[in-house]
């Protein structure tokens, strides 16, 4: 092996160690974040009026041994004849040999400001289990599988109407020290704000903003800004730039299949030091969604 080889090698290693201590204080992160929305914010459930099924993998820095992967499930309705929403959410995030489940429950309660926007308060629960397979039998730490589990809970509030939406939680809103202080505590309270708006442009053609700022106890806050063109409802395209301790630009795509199912796909790329590392990162989503009737047809559609 070159010295060019082992330094690039050591390199690599060294910007997935730093990332391993940023990521491990914060949620993971999505580009198709506007299409799950209730894992950072549980005041979305129920939103959609309808039963809504989302799945989502992310592959992160693609070509890397240990990079980050992260799949999501979560499913959320309304209850009919109230104003409450109720909502499950898991993510599976690994890192190398970290891996982490989240398993929440999601509530909402929506009170109408006039007939076309709407506040929801919601609550979250549940349980994160960390483990950590690495045995060593020379380490007084490390000499054997590491795992906990960890209960949590959090908070927020989502105002929207058809066309725009604000939000504002902590999804997490407990400290936890998963080793009982034999390491740094690796999850923190984290703090989301989160916007959009959609714009008509012409007949056949919509544009859409969106926004969502991340704030978390130790460690860099983050900024993502996207825009995407509406064609003939149908296809979005769009990209996004994430702004701070991981600089990327991304491009997507999400095409409405039919009444019921919709697929997007993401691709990023790094604009910092990783660049030359790595393939990228691919986003893969799938959303399904129980037709909603009107007497006039299949209502209006949502685009958030």
């Amino acid at each position: 092996m070159t010295t060019m080889s082992i330094l690039k090698r050591v390199l690599i290693y060294t910007l997935l160690l730093t990332f391993s201590a940023v990521s491990a204080q914060q949620l993971p992160q999505f580009t198709q974040y506007v299409y799950n929305t209730m894992s950072v914010n549980p005041a979305y459930a129920g939103s959609r009026e309808t039963l809504s099924a989302t799945a989502l993998h992310r592959n992160q820095w693609a070509g890397l041994e240990g990079n980050p992967t992260t799949s999501t499930l979560s499913v959320h309705s309304p209850v009919k004849f109230s104003r409450v929403g109720l909502g499950l959410n898991y993510i599976n995030d690994r890192l190398g040999d970290e891996n982490t489940n989240y398993i929440y429950g999601n509530f909402s309660y929506t009170i109408p400001l006039s007939q076309k926007v709407n506040m929801a308060f919601g609550l979250n629960a549940g349980v994160t289990n960390y483990s950590l397979n690495t045995p060593d039998p020379n380490d007084p730490f490390f000499n054997s599988d590491f795992t906990r589990w960890n209960p949590n809970v959090g908070a927020g509030i989502y105002v929207s109407s058809r066309m725009w939406y604000v939000g504002v939680s902590s999804p997490r809103l407990l400290n936890t020290d998963r080793n009982e202080g034999e390491f740094a505590a690796i999850e923190r309270n984290s703090y989301y704000a989160i916007a959009g708006k959609v714009f008509d442009i012409g007949s056949t053609t919509k544009f859409k903003a969106t926004a969502i700022a991340k704030v978390t106890n130790g460690a860099p806050a983050t900024y993502d800004v996207t825009g995407s063109f509406l064609l003939l409802d149908k296809l979005w395209l769009g990209a996004s730039y994430r702004f701070n301790d991981a600089d990327s630009f991304g491009v997507m795509a999400d095409f409405q299949l039919s009444n019921s199912f919709r697929v997007g796909y993401a691709y990023d790329l790094p604009t910092s030091e990783f660049r030359p590392y790595s393939g990228g990162t691919h986003e893969l989503i799938l959303i399904y969604e129980l037709p909603i009737k009107s007497l006039g047809g299949i209502k209006s559609p949502r685009f958030f």
